[in-house]
């Protein structure tokens, strides 16, 4: 049994971010990551010599508090690349965010013109029914762009990532990941070079070694600093008693560890979280549980023979016809992610569902989709030009934003805000389809509610957040983080080492 002033359940960007966060107050926390490396979804995988990402992670933040984060602990390793990405349909590709001329010559003058007039009218029909919100996803893009755009450039795709009708996902994921478009701004944007989306930016920074580079560099940095990052352990039981969580229960290979916090902060699925608990939840917050849904992701990266293939950073696959979703260029994002300057590493994405029949086809299988796809995309790979490949799998990649997921998730969070020491952060922790800064965000948050502030962690990944303000730490929290720092069971670095070994990084 050890104990420890804050245990974080989880290592990818939210738990780390927290231990970071702690560290740089003094307060030693212990972190239990059940996988066998640091970062979540952005980690960075490694597969004899190639390096590649989990769906591919720009480093860009409104958060000045982020932004800082990462210069801080990478600092140099960053390097700038520029954002390019474009749309596959019908055998053509499109500029995105649109170019007006690049969309007229592949659709043709009738078919752009057509696309106005279904415009027009649904911003006609807009103004002529004020204060209708739209409540599925299908609503509110077509509100916005018109039914034919919608059709053309978003119907598709979104299917294809979701695995549901467009009428039964609901709007708040379009309102959080096409937040200020319209086609207005992209005419605009087409015309004059002018793009304020925070969504459509043309730069952005990136680890020298991809994303995972982050994640590990910040292990390395907490564990100097005495909290211990244990990969390779799950948590298996989560004892509570009324509104306090008082012990927790891992397993770590063949041993079993235990652990008392004065806090816990868990970015676990939630779902997953509620089962480990003891004694149970109540019947009606189970079945809540029970009732969220996630879209999983598998990715196999093909090694080509190629030096160049295409200038893209990464591609939407809107066509039907195939069933990758997104295309990964690994050269693109970093040349140091491809060990020989004469191969390209693509990134063949497909969203799918465990138990599904993609999710459980064989590794060569999918080895074999993905590179007749490649080939059949006309991306320059040819018939012989696929060396190796590796296949990767990621459960609970996506929180589903169905027709239910919105009752069931203000059941799970009017139950945890009766706990007094724990708090839920990430996306899975909040169940919601953060970026990386929102997941670091509710992390940052998360620890200043330890000292004494007052975060609404649920209302994060709002337009409002981006501008949160961080406050100057006055006395008071400062005493704070002393009484926790020194809380009941002050334990050395020593100790620590001796009864807990570090993982190594390579």
């Amino acid at each position: 049994m050890k104990h420890f002033p804050v245990v974080i359940i989880g290592a990818g960007p939210a738990g780390l971010t927290a231990a970071y966060e702690l560290m740089k107050r003094g307060i030693r926390c212990v972190v239990l990551e059940q996988a066998d490396k640091v970062g979540g979804i952005s980690r960075t995988e490694t597969y004899k010599g190639y390096r590649f990402d989990i769906g591919g992670h720009r480093f860009f933040t409104k958060v000045p508090a982020v932004q800082q984060f990462w210069q801080e602990v990478l600092g140099d390793d960053f390097i700038k690349v520029p954002r390019l990405s474009r749309i596959y349909y019908q055998g053509k590709f499109y500029d995105y965010p649109l170019s007006l001329l690049n969309t007229l010559r592949n659709l043709g003058i009738v078919p752009s013109a057509l696309i106005l007039l279904s415009y027009l009218k649904a911003r006609l029909n807009v103004k002529l029914n004020p204060g209708q919100d739209a409540e599925t996803f299908e609503d509110w893009v077509t509100e916005r762009f018109g039914e034919r755009l919608y059709r053309t450039f978003f119907k598709t795709y979104t299917e294809k990532v979701w695995g549901i009708p467009c009428h039964k996902i609901r709007a708040d994921w379009a309102a959080q990941r096409i937040q200020d478009m319209s086609l207005k701004s992209a005419v605009i944007n087409a015309l004059f070079g002018s793009q304020n989306a925070k969504s459509l930016i043309k730069e952005f920074d990136y680890p020298i070694l991809g994303p995972g580079m982050m994640w590990e560099r910040c292990q390395e940095m907490v564990e100097a600093k005495g909290s211990p990052v244990h990969l390779n352990t799950t948590v298996t039981r989560i004892q509570r008693s009324g509104s306090q969580i008082q012990r927790l229960t891992a397993r770590q290979g063949d041993r079993t560890l235990q652990f008392t916090a004065d806090h816990v902060i868990s970015t676990m699925p939630v779902t997953a979280l509620l089962r480990r608990l003891d004694p149970t939840p109540p019947p009606d917050v189970l079945a809540a549980a029970q009732g969220l849904k996630y879209r999983d992701f598998l990715i196999v990266s093909l090694m080509i023979k190629r030096s160049h293939l295409f200038p893209d950073n990464w591609l939407y696959i809107h066509s039907p016809e195939f069933k990758v979703g997104r295309i990964q260029n690994f050269k693109n994002w970093s040349p140091a992610m491809v060990p020989d300057p004469s191969k390209t590493c693509l990134g063949m994405e497909y969203f799918c569902t465990q138990g599904d029949e993609l999710w459980e086809r064989s590794d060569a299988q999918l080895i074999q989709l993905a590179t007749q796809e490649a080939i059949a995309l006309k991306l320059g790979v040819q018939t012989g030009d696929v060396e190796d490949a590796v296949v990767i799998r990621q459960p609970k990649a996506y929180p589903v934003y169905d027709a239910e997921y919105r009752l069931h998730l203000q059941v799970l969070q009017d139950y945890l805000e009766t706990f007094d020491n724990l708090q839920t952060v990430g996306r899975n922790g909040l169940h919601r389809y953060n970026n990386q800064d929102h997941s670091m965000l509710t992390a940052m948050l998360a620890v200043r509610n330890l000292l004494g502030e007052d975060h609404d962690l649920w209302a994060v990944n709002t337009e409002r957040s981006y501008q949160e303000a961080f406050t100057v730490e006055d006395a008071q929290k400062q005493a704070l983080a002393q009484a926790l720092r020194s809380k009941t069971d002050p334990l050395s670095s020593d100790s620590l080492s001796s009864d807990h070994p570090t993982a190594t990084i390579h």
